[in-house]
């Protein structure tokens, strides 16, 4: 690759980069053939796009107790927790995708806070691109803190749940 198409490609991915901002994306993916063994395949994403309006990922307590209620009637985290993704029980995000707590709408929930689980059991499924992906307990523990509701929008690497 010549230096003037890598500084083409460097000026296409800061164009795409700015699109991605003024446009309020979350994610663009763009793929350029220059020739038959020769192109760019980019892709540009915020992880705070689709992160932000369901966890509010913030390390201020209020967001976060605010969500407690919402995914799970159980008791309380402790206060002070912080940041959940810097848990060392957090069960992170694999993909982007939309996160579904139960196999199909009015069936019961893979989990809920207090139960207990063994490593591989199913926790969770993420829907990315019509394809229903199924999320393994990392590791055996019990259920502290579901951070994610029905439905909502993931991003890689977002806190999903707390297994202590």
């Amino acid at each position: 690759m010549t230096d003037k198409t890598r500084d083409s490609d460097v000026a296409f991915i800061k164009a795409l980069a700015e699109l991605l901002t003024e446009n309020d994306l979350g994610e663009i993916r763009v793929k350029r053939d220059y020739g038959e063994d020769d192109g760019i395949d980019v892709r540009v994403s915020r992880a705070s796009a689709m992160v932000a309006p369901q966890a509010v990922a913030a390390p201020a307590p209020a967001p976060a107790a605010a969500l407690q209620p919402a995914a799970a009637p159980a008791p309380a985290a402790p206060a002070g927790d912080g940041d959940p993704s810097a848990h060392p029980g957090a069960v992170t995000s694999p993909m982007v995708g939309t996160v579904y707590l139960q196999a199909e709408p009015g069936s019961p929930a893979f989990v809920k806070v207090g139960d207990s689980v063994s490593e591989g059991d199913t926790v969770l499924i993420i829907e990315a691109m019509k394809t229903m992906n199924q999320i393994p307990a990392p590791r055996a523990g019990i259920v502290k803190r579901i951070l994610v509701e029905d439905g909502a929008p993931v991003e890689f690497g977002a806190p999903l749940m707390i297994i202590e």
